[in-house]
């Protein structure tokens, strides 16, 4: 296994959610201290290249920052494991040999155990995906009393586990007066699922704007600092 940098302290946003303590991260990932898991969701790796085959001139450098970061992420929090929460690739037009030579560079270099939960966008690709030196569950899987997932968990199986953590929504919440607001991707926390939606980890994925009702909190990401509302 690679020899990994020296860790760098990190100041990430600690927080208990169902009984289960968390670390949120800037980098739009959540660490998991008692299993030393990594949870980024939606990474979408190839979708400048799938843009490109319908002719749409997108840089494919957006790969290559998104790996990048990732890895970053890997060595700060020395994870032990890498759990992918859906939609790892984007579609099969864009799997070409340079988005599968990054991520197989990616693994050799990160030197640790990759999961994906399978989402909508890999299904199609499965019989690829599990020549790509990762784990897929094509259903949620148990991390000690966490359920993850792709998508949340309908409300009937909500008291089946203790906290689901899930993607699939790319959330983001918009701040400030009508004229000069931000909009901010965050982690989405709804108590009465016992669910944590993560925002999009890849750099070319959008988002979709969530709206705060009782016992909902966004975990907005503001640059390097992660900020509750309501606070």
């Amino acid at each position: 296994m690679p020899s990994r940098s020296p860790m760098v302290p990190l100041a990430p946003f600690t927080v208990t959610l169902a009984g289960v303590p968390l670390q949120l991260l800037p980098e739009r990932a959540v660490f998991l201290p008692d299993t030393a898991a990594l949870l980024v969701a939606d990474v979408h790796l190839g979708k400048a290249e799938t843009f490109q085959h319908h002719g749409i001139p997108i840089p494919a450098a957006v790969n290559t920052t998104t790996l990048e970061r990732l890895e970053r992420l890997c060595d700060r929090t020395q994870a032990r494991r890498l759990i992918v929460l859906g939609d790892l690739f984007h579609a099969r037009s864009g799997l070409v040999d340079t988005v599968i030579d990054s991520w197989l560079a990616f693994r050799q270099r990160a030197g640790l155990q990759a999961d994906l939960i399978v989402g909508n966008h890999d299904r199609p690709l499965i019989s690829t995906l599990r020549q790509l030196s990762v784990n897929c569950w094509t259903e949620q899987m148990t991390l000690g009393a966490v359920t993850l997932s792709h998508e949340p968990l309908r409300l009937a199986d909500s008291s089946a586990h203790k906290l689901n953590i899930c993607g699939h929504i790319h959330p983001c919440i918009r701040l400030g007066p009508r004229r000069d607001r931000l909009r901010l991707p965050c982690f989405h926390w709804q108590s009465r699922l016992g669910c944590l939606t993560l925002p999009a980890f890849g750099e070319f994925t959008g988002g979709h704007e969530v709206s705060l009702g009782a016992g909902q909190i966004a975990y907005a990401i503001a640059e390097d600092q992660i900020v509750a509302f309501p606070p």
